[in-house]
């Protein structure tokens, strides 16, 4: 469908012309002669963009644009002024409106700040709408979950998906880093270009300069043919560097140089050629940590940090079980063709009870796998053997038995290990569990090696 403009002016020259104009172009154009008619026609055909005199009978400009701003806060509006009232039309840009334009107006000028102002319109009613799911399905996307974890995790993918701002995704194994990294893309204007992903930890470290930037025909042994890498492949797009800090710091160091030139060289080749990709890139280990191992070179993380999202564990969104389970479960009875309705008292009392190391991914393997298995209705405790090896109490197995007589030295040194393993080793974790900084968390660590 064609995008709706509006334009609203009490010239009919003016009209007549722009519209004449924007129809030659593709859009499709309504007009109003005053401020009040142009109010009536926008609230009922909702278009992309206005395009409205600052002078105008009845409503002015400013006075549209302020009355429109509650109502449709997707629609962009351009002001039309003279040269007397420029200082004006600035003005009004500090209260919303998206941009202004002189008259006579340049078509030159005009054509490419029209196609800006409608995808700007246009992420911002595809935000409108996501906002509105989000409220009544929690969930975002494929991400599922109403936890106040999850739903700070949906504010800000909101806030960072529109924009063209690189994004570090951090997280356990399994907790749906690429599933955040599909939501920001598809929030965002490049959402009908290509999302490329690519795992730095699944490629052995020879061939990822060539998955990454591509190389020319001979620039090593086995390369008989030239080779697109994934900058090129995601162009006008996002791509998503999984595993980031898996890279080797040589890696980083030219994988940064493209981020701050936005230029890219195949191997092997001699010319430079400029790429337009938005960078998102995931991390299993916390950052912090991995620029202190060395493992993630602090200027590519500084780079990478314009926005941090970090997705929490299944464990700290127990809450969100029943949801996922729901979802799951739709998943797999379309997939293998059952009609399983849900679980059984004993057996969501194994799933609330499990910690869940692997996280989502590991929920949902169990939950395919008990669909498969499940002969009846309901998924009971005979269809989770996965879940049914574990020791009979989580709880008792996070216990720290302490004798008589043990220092206060030798407890806390107990306490600190055994909240280390239940983490997996993270230490911001485990500090933030044990009420401690995690400066304090490493010189405990170190006096224990020591």
């Amino acid at each position: 469908m064609p995008y709706r403009v509006l334009i609203a002016d009490d010239d009919a020259n003016t009209r007549k012309g722009l519209r004449e104009l924007l129809e030659r172009w593709g859009y499709r154009v309504d007009e109003a002669a005053d401020g009040d008619a142009a109010k009536e026609r926008a609230l009922a055909n909702l278009p992309s963009v206005v395009i409205a005199d600052l002078r105008m009978p009845k409503l002015d400009g400013l006075a549209l644009l302020e009355t429109l701003q509650p109502e449709l806060p997707f629609v962009s509006i351009i002001l039309l002024t003279g040269h007397g009232s420029v200082e004006t039309a600035v003005g009004a840009m500090k209260r919303g409106a998206y941009d202004y334009l002189t008259k006579p107006v340049e078509v030159q000028r005009l054509r490419p700040l029209l196609e800006k102002a409608v995808e700007r319109s246009e992420t911002l009613r595809e935000v409108q709408v996501l906002r509105r799911r989000l409220q009544s399905v929690w969930g975002l996307g494929k991400l599922v979950g109403k936890s106040p974890a999850m739903q700070e995790l949906y504010r800000l993918i909101a806030l960072a998906g529109p924009t063209a701002a690189p994004v570090l995704i951090s997280g356990e194994s399994g907790t749906g880093k690429e599933l955040v990294a599909r939501s920001l893309h598809e929030l965002s204007p490049r959402s009908n270009c290509p999302l490329i992903a690519i795992n730095c930890s699944a490629i052995p470290e020879t061939l990822l300069e060539s998955e990454i930037f591509g190389h020319e025909k001979g620039a090593f042994s086995g390369a008989v043919e030239r080779r697109v890498g994934c900058f090129e492949l995601a162009s006008g797009g996002t791509l998503l560097l999984d595993e980031v800090a898996e890279m080797s710091p040589a890696t980083q160091a030219k994988f940064l140089r493209v981020l701050q030139d936005g230029t890219v060289r195949r191997l092997g080749g001699k010319t430079e050629f400029r790429v337009d990709v938005r960078l998102i890139a995931a991390t299993n280990r916390e950052p912090a940590e991995a620029i202190a191992q060395g493992l993630l070179r602090d200027d590519l993380y500084y780079r990478l940090n314009v926005f941090h999202l970090q997705v929490p564990p299944l464990r700290a969104r127990m809450e969100d079980v029943p949801l996922l389970l729901e979802a799951f479960l739709e998943e797999f009875n379309a997939k293998y063709r059952k009609a399983v309705n849900g679980v059984d008292a004993e057996a969501e009392r194994l799933l609330m009870g499990h910690v869940w190391p692997g996280n989502v991914r590991e929920l949902r393997n169990t939950v395919e796998r008990a669909v498969i298995v499940c002969d009846c209705d309901l998924i009971g405790y005979a269809h989770l053997p996965a879940i049914t090896s574990q020791p009979d109490s989580d709880e008792a197995a996070d216990r720290i038995t302490l004798t008589v007589g043990t220092t206060v030295d030798e407890a806390e040194r107990r306490l600190i290990l055994k909240t280390l393993a239940a983490t997996g080793n993270n230490k911001t974790r485990a500090a933030a569990l044990l009420g401690i900084g995690l400066k304090t968390l490493h010189t405990k660590l170190h006096r224990y090696r020591g």
